[in-house]
């Protein structure tokens, strides 16, 4: 049964997530704030997360800064009152999956929940299926019927952060310190140069497209 953690200090909110989460057959697990829930993580393995920002003594900024440092795949939704875009890119940025703006419509956040453990799931099988195109990361390769491809580890990773969430839009900020890590001293710059060689080597791919978000980033369309 899939496990879902419920971080928000205000108990009403999480007996309600908790009434709908477990009404659609998931397990909950409830805390009042990021320490609670780091601790209960300890102890628990959770396959997703959902967290409030405005919480004591660790929120939820914080709280997904530090599980980002041991776990790079746990889907995290943050869920707020907060609705500044400003607040949302800090989400993102942290490395959360997801943003909904309280107050949240339950029968979306169950959408969003379903969608999100999808992904997950793409993610652990380490293979990513899209018509004839299979992408393999235990061997960087990507196969079309009989066509094989090596990518070079970057061009994979870049490639596969975009497959795993088509129609989502990366910034080439959040792309270069996913892939290249917030530390290295290579510039953004180096972002558009990969994802010009990948379309370069997938132009005739029907399967699927990386496009230019104007002023935002890149994503994937997938076509089939």
């Amino acid at each position: 049964m899939v496990k879902i953690l419920v971080v928000d200090d205000d108990k009403n909110i999480r007996k309600l997530m908790s009434v709908v989460l477990k009404g659609e057959g998931y397990s909950v697990l409830l805390a009042s704030d990021g320490k609670e829930a780091l601790e209960i993580m300890d102890k628990e393995a959770v396959d997703m997360v959902i967290v409030d920002i405005m919480m004591p003594n660790i929120d939820g900024y914080q709280f997904t800064e530090q599980v980002r440092l041991v776990n790079s795949k746990l889907p995290i939704i943050m869920v707020s009152a907060k609705q500044l875009s400003e607040d949302r890119k800090k989400g993102f940025l942290m490395g959360i999956d997801d943003f909904m703006v309280k107050p949240v419509d339950t029968e979306e956040l169950v959408l969003h929940i379903r969608a999100l453990l999808r992904r997950a799931k793409i993610n652990s099988e380490g293979k990513i299926i899209i018509g004839q195109v299979v992408v393999d990361s235990e061997s960087l390769t990507v196969k079309r019927g009989d066509e094989s491809q090596i990518l070079p580890q970057k061009e994979f990773q870049l490639l596969y952060k975009l497959l795993s969430y088509p129609d989502k839009i990366f910034t080439r900020i959040q792309l270069m310190d996913e892939i290249w890590g917030m530390d290295s001293d290579t510039g953004w710059e180096t972002v558009t140069v990969h994802i010009a060689r990948l379309r370069k080597r997938f132009e005739n791919y029907p399967e699927f497209e990386i496009r230019s978000v104007r002023g935002l980033g890149y994503k994937v369309v997938k076509k089939v």
